[in-house]
Formats: structure tokens, C-alpha cells, sequence
């Protein structure tokens, strides 16, 4: 199964900063061309996770100045739509996902941003206040731990059933997770 979160789980005392992976121009994290930042570390640790090497918060090489310089760039190319966030998981990650996106937000304010994570939209409401600004700053989220009992690979963006596709926007407005309207879109 997977490990609920715990109070301890603050991003100041768990993340290293470290990055897994980048991948720019990419198509399936998310609607559109996307560029990818897959932050080192989580606590989650679900079984049948896609991407269980970046659990560690030493995977990969330490986020820096150059990569976030890169993204950025590759953020500001017409085609691409935004900016997804995985891991790893990136809500114990919130000093390096919070330097993309603030940036991203300032100089490229048309792009969206979409993150998974293990956290339920629920959780971050009642959580940190770094957790609760990179969600404010998130205009999708994929939420939930993910469930090798519910894996469904026909689901749109997920995993398993219980995951859900999440306008934070909207969610904050209402107080209450609503579901993001693309997926009707999607048939």
C-alpha cells in the first residue's frame, strides 16, 4: 500500500533540492505540450509507483540556476501549454517547485501548471503554508497516492480510480475539490 502522510513530512526538513529528471516538449503529463520537472524524494511510497527511483531525495543532480534557466526557456517556446510537476513528489519539494513556477508566473503568465501528488486537495488545504502556496499557484492537480488495487490504465492522467483530476482554481473558490472540466471533454 502506501504511507499516509505524517506531520513530520515538511519539505524544509525532507527535500535536498535534488531534481530526478527534466523533460521539455513532452505529451503526456498533462493536456498539451508540456515541460516535465521531476523532483528527487517521496515519502509515499506506493506500491507499483511508475517512478520508484525518485523516491530517494538524492536522486538525480541538485536543482540550479542553469536548469531553472533552461525551463524557462523551453517554457517561453509558442507550442508549449505549461508546466507539469511529478516526482518524486512535489509538495515535499514546494523550495524547488515554488522557484520555477513564481518565475514562470512573472515572465510567462499565460502558461498553466499541473502537479501529481500523493497528497488528497483536502490535505494541502490543512497542511503547511509551503504546501498551500504551490497549490494555490497549481492550476491542475492529480491527487491521491496511487493504488496498484485500483489501477486503471484507461483513466485519463492518473493511474488508478482513486486519483482525482482537480481545478484547483475552482476547488478554492468552492472549498471543496471540483472536478477539472477537461475530463468531460475527454468522453
Amino acid at each position: 500500500m502506501h504511507r499516509a502522510p505524517e506531520p513530520t513530512w515538511l519539505a524544509d526538513r525532507v527535500s535536498q533540492g535534488y531534481v530526478a529528471d527534466y523533460k521539455p516538449f513532452t505529451f503526456v503529463d498533462g493536456e498539451g505540450v508540456r515541460c516535465s520537472l521531476y523532483v528527487s524524494g517521496c515519502l509515499f511510497a506506493c506500491d507499483g509507483c511508475f517512478n520508484e527511483d525518485a523516491w530517494s531525495f538524492r536522486c538525480g543532480a541538485p536543482f540550479d540556476r542553469e536548469l531553472e534557466d533552461r525551463i524557462l526557456a523551453d517554457l517561453a517556446h509558442p507550442g508549449v501549454q505549461g508546466l507539469s510537476l511529478l516526482g518524486g513528489e512535489p509538495m515535499l519539494n514546494t523550495g524547488v517547485c515554488l522557484a520555477v513556477v513564481r518565475r514562470m508566473r512573472a515572465e510567462l503568465p499565460g502558461k498553466d501548471v499541473w502537479c501529481w501528488s500523493g497528497y488528497r486537495f483536502e490535505q494541502l488545504l490543512a497542511d503547511s503554508a509551503d504546501k498551500r502556496e504551490l497549490l494555490e499557484q497549481i492550476d491542475v492537480l492529480v491527487d491521491g497516492p496511487f493504488n496498484i488495487a485500483q489501477r486503471d490504465l484507461t483513466l485519463a492522467f492518473r493511474g488508478s480510480r482513486n486519483q482525482r483530476v482537480v481545478d484547483v482554481k475552482a476547488s478554492l473558490a468552492a472549498g471543496e475539490a471540483v472536478e477539472w472540466a477537461g475530463l468531460a471533454q475527454l468522453g
